[in-house]
């Protein structure tokens, strides 16, 4: 099946509508990260192919091909869009694991999962976008606002998520009417293709969507600095979003930026024990702990510190590491080569700032990016593990005695986008939710996502929100409109 399914995906641009190669006739080898080897090779966008796609966005956009489609019409394709991710499901979620490296059966049953329930969502915005009345100080005015789309938006996405990324950017995207370009990660182009194909069999029309798999110094910077654009989505790296906020200077375009995480997980004696170790092992080591929001900095309170921390231990080398494609992996390889050495690196550092390595950290023999899932204790607060960003299969205990100094060391970060609160006092669990300074705050739950809830951090963690009803806010903008009711009497009255 898997020779079948890379033979039938689509490996071009997605282009204005039509599947074509790139201007430049380049392309380039994305890999399997559980073998090393060559998947598949894809089409290479760079500034011209963006020239291209955003000329063809705006000319979409002015013609009102999309953004004047009766909202019910537009809701219908989006919501076809959903019923087709679910049918094709299985296919998406083998080529997800192939290009990611993740259990098949973790993206195709949170994955495409929520993939899926984002345009089915945002499908139901297509005709609950409005507008308001207001009273104003001029005597016989009336004046009303309506909400309109920005124009054409543009969306570079991770590869850590890639399915979910590109629905989640995508879904809002195109139920506000805007015309979107997406550019996936290099790393992970494969399900974004499959999808602009979808896109097209659910009825979107020509021009409205453009899919450009390349580099980010290529394809995303051109879209960053790009007079045309819009709106820019962006998750991923501080360094990189510092270049688009630089390069977005040129048109003021609008941001909003989804920049990492260093989340806090807070246990206290009163808390579900076993709830609690459960969502500890899963929020920092799923997805090989390359997410954003992994639990990455445990403080546990010295009271059960140490029966929670063995086990925690027992419970994570309980683990398998292997193939994604192998149903009985839990944890499948890193992206890449260079990131599994990144993410030793964290490790070494730890170690040199002498944290006691309980358990793993170290390579599996033989091909592929494998890498057992790591666990600190006695980390220093002041240690690079505690405030660096590892993304990776890596995390790090802490002691603490109150509710004061767990919510003072929690907030010691440059991050901010989400943490979690483990506790049965209900008063307890408001004031730290309260005073966490966190995007979003999980009390006794952990990774919980809905298209329905916002989704964005403060601090280095970024700004803005790409989900449920404060996406229609990102992805529109009000129009104030004045007509003078009068026949001209009256007038003298204005203020």
């Amino acid at each position: 099946m898997t020779d079948a399914l890379l033979a039938s995906i689509p490996k071009d641009l997605f282009l204005a509508g039509k599947f074509v190669p790139a201007s430049s006739g380049q392309r380039f080898t994305t890999l399997d990260p559980a073998t090393g080897d060559a998947l598949a090779e894809v089409a290479r966008a760079d500034a011209r192919d963006v020239d291209v796609a955003v000329a063809a966005a705006k000319a979409a956009f002015e013609d009102g091909r999309w953004r004047l489609m009766p909202g019910s019409r537009r809701a219908e394709i989006l919501w076809k869009v959903g019923e087709l991710i679910e049918a094709n499901a299985d296919e998406l979620a083998l080529l997800e694991s192939l290009d990611n490296g993740k259990p098949v059966a973790a993206a195709r049953n949170i994955d495409l999962r929520q993939a899926a329930q984002h345009f089915k969502y945002h499908a139901g915005w297509c005709t609950k976008i409005e507008g308001e009345t207001m009273p104003v100080s001029w005597p016989r005015h009336l004046a009303y606002t309506t909400r309109e789309p920005v124009g054409v938006t543009a969306n570079i996405t991770p590869w850590n998520y890639p399915i979910i990324m590109a629905a989640r950017n995508l879904a809002p995207a195109l139920a506000c009417g805007n015309s979107v370009i997406l550019k996936p990660s290099e790393e992970t182009p494969l399900t974004a293709l499959y999808l602009a194909r979808l896109l097209a069999e659910a009825g979107l029309p020509e021009g409205t969507l453009s899919v450009l798999p390349g580099f980010g110094g290529e394809a995303g910077a051109a879209l960053a600095a790009h007079g045309d654009v819009d709106r820019l989505f962006f998750t991923g790296g501080h360094v990189t979003a510092r270049k688009i906020v630089e390069a977005s200077a040129g048109n003021f375009k609008r941001l909003t930026l989804e920049l990492g995480g260093k989340t806090p997980f807070i246990v206290f004696p009163d808390a579900d024990i076993d709830a609690a170790l459960a969502a500890a092992v899963n929020g920092a080591f799923i997805n090989q702990g390359q997410n954003c929001c992994a639990l990455s900095r445990l403080y546990v309170h010295g009271d059960i510190a140490d029966g929670f921390i063995e086990a925690l231990v027992a419970r994570t080398e309980a683990l398998r590491v292997g193939p994604g494609t192998d149903p009985r992996s839990n944890l499948g390889p890193l992206i890449s080569r260079a990131h599994l050495q990144r993410v030793c690196g964290h490790i070494d550092n730890a170690k040199a700032d002498d944290a006691r390595l309980l358990s793993g950290g170290d390579r599996l023999d033989g091909p592929g990016n494998f890498l057992r899932p790591a666990i600190f204790d006695r980390v220093a607060d002041e240690a690079r593990l505690t405030s660096d960003e590892v993304f990776g299969p890596v995390l790090a205990v802490y002691r603490f005695k109150s509710s004061v100094e767990a919510i003072a060391r929690a907030n010691r970060s440059p991050y901010g986008l989400s943490a979690s609160v483990w506790t049965q006092d209900l008063s307890r669990a408001h004031e730290i939710a309260a005073r966490i300074r966190a995007g979003t705050v999980w009390v006794n739950c952990f990774s919980r996502f809905d298209s329905a809830a916002p989704w964005g951090g403060v601090k280095q963690s970024g700004y803005g929100t790409g989900i449920g009803a404060h996406a229609i806010d990102e992805y529109t903008q009000p129009k104030a409109v004045w007509i003078d009711t009068s026949t001209g009497a009256g007038k003298e009255f204005a203020p």
